[in-house]
């Protein structure tokens, strides 16, 4: 594997170098085809190709077609490969490159292509993803679950992990992330509520105690801010709290902070520009609509806007420099709108609905957007799953997890080095696994048994930039 593959995106080098830039055709197609190629879309792979052209284009732009048929045109959103791909004029001068051009677009505009395509479809098998989601614990039925799940954001596909906790299972508790360790925060079993912590190696896949909290804390909000995890609120079977605590692993240690303005358990917590905020929550009588910022360097929690609904079981999360609340109880019914707050401004504004009304859901920020991850809908525990970006203001569909549950926690570890172990395997066969659902769909079709779906089949493809594009055409 070539050294860029693990630890650096190809563009970044070539902008910081002229190093990848230098290489001959044969390393240079090698590159872009591996598996483990660290990037996050397949445009990204289309433009470097470009730079190496650009270095030296009358004796370079011979190798297009090799280049092409190392990069996965099929996982392309449609638009970029028709303006940017299909009518560059390295391509549209050169009549080698007509077969890929065909091929790619009878894939992403004729699902007929796929059902008749028996085997591997070299242009859509999805890359190797370098970050992980990791979705822990939770609560299902009327009981906390042990379950951990990571999602693969290549392949769509979830992945159930085998190494659960020996101490038991929890539900609505925090998680945080530094380096490759998981820290798993608070939370309650059913029976008991926690004060203790537990940290995850997922690269040694072992699990052991970190020092306890000084309180107990369930429906705990947690966030970190340069590598120091703060928890704040809960619930500890008696009394909502309004003092928070903050946890430095270098000395194994807690300390308590300033107490915050107001009491909250199911609220949320997320770092944004050197300072945590904290929105919404129950304060033991009123579903909240009230939020406040701490400051590190001053030691204060200090009242900012109130959101512009109440939300108990909100999830937060920072998101290019803005603070977002979503979903949550307003005390009648679980909500699906959500809202963003500028710091700059102090007001928030109203964001896209999601799909699915939720609260106590998992929330996290993978291939620069938001997912939203089970939680309860006021009527059931959720396994639904849909992502947002702020790129295009929408909000998508991602693959379901494999089990529902609400109450748990999600965090993203970055560049695993064991990442195979976590991610789908047989990545070659999920077309065919989209070409056997196709065909299974027109069968019933045939039968009269199954409503026509002829404008667009539910297809992802494995990326995305992608899944966000062909999901928007779904709807």
């Amino acid at each position: 594997i070539s050294p860029y593959t693990k630890t650096n995106k190809p563009v970044q080098v070539a902008e910081q170098s002229s190093e990848i830039l230098e290489l001959p055709i044969d390393e240079l197609t090698a590159l872009i085809g591996e598996d483990e190629l660290n990037v996050t879309n397949e445009e990204t792979a289309w433009e470097l190709a470009l730079r190496w052209i650009g270095r030296e284009p009358e004796t370079r732009k011979v190798h297009i077609v090799e280049l092409m048929r190392n990069i996965r045109l099929g996982l392309m959103d449609t638009y970029y490969f028709l303006e940017n791909v299909k009518n560059h004029h390295y391509v549209a001068g050169n009549e080698a490159c007509r077969p890929i051009v065909i091929e790619t677009l009878k894939f992403l505009y004729d699902p007929e292509m796929i059902k008749q395509k028996d085997g591997e479809l070299e242009i859509a098998t999805p890359r190797v993803p370098h970050d992980i989601l990791f979705a822990i614990g939770g609560w299902q039925g009327v009981s906390a679950v042990d379950l951990i799940e990571t999602y693969d954001t290549r392949a769509d596909r979830w992945v159930k992990v085998e190494q659960i906790d020996p101490l038991g299972p929890r539900g609505y508790h925090g998680m945080a992330v530094i380096g490759y360790k998981i820290y798993v925060i608070g939370g309650l079993n059913g029976v008991e509520f926690f004060n203790s912590c537990r940290c995850f190696n997922p690269v040694r896949k072992t699990w052991r105690e970190v020092a306890p909290m000084n309180a107990k804390r369930a429906y705990v909000s947690v966030a970190l801010l340069n590598d120091i995890i703060y928890a704040m609120g809960g619930y500890d079977g008696y009394f909502r709290q309004n003092s928070a605590e903050r946890y430095d692993y270098r000395r194994n240690q807690w300390s308590l902070i300033a107490p915050m303005h107001m009491q909250r358990s199911d609220a949320s917590a997320t770092a944004l520009n050197g300072k945590i905020y904290i929105t919404g929550g129950f304060n033991g009588r009123e579903c909240m609509s009230s939020a406040e910022v701490y400051d590190p360097d001053t030691n204060q929690w200090t009242m900012i806007a109130h959101m512009r609904l109440r939300r108990s079981g909100v999830s937060c999360i920072a998101y290019h420099g803005l603070v977002y609340a979503l979903g949550g109880f307003n005390g009648v019914s679980r909500m699906c709108c959500g809202e963003k707050y500028n710091p700059e401004t102090n007001t928030w504004t109203a964001i896209p609905d999601m799909y699915n009304s939720r609260s106590n859901f998992a929330i996290e920020i993978i291939d620069d957007m938001i997912f939203a991850i089970g939680g309860f809908n006021g009527f059931s525990t959720t396994f639904h799953v849909e992502c947002f970006s702020d790129s295009t203001n929408e909000w998508y569909e991602a693959t379901d997890m494999n089990t529902y549950r609400s109450g748990l926690a999600a965090c993203v570890v970055k560049v695993l080095p064991n990442v195979h172990d976590y991610t789908h395997k047989h990545r070659e066969r999920l077309m065919e696994e989209k070409r056997q659902k196709l065909l299974d769909i027109e069968a019933l079709q045939r039968a009269g048994s199954a409503p026509q779906q002829q404008n667009h089949v539910a297809i992802s493809r494995s990326s995305h930039n992608s899944l966000g594009h062909h999901r928007q055409q779904q709807r």
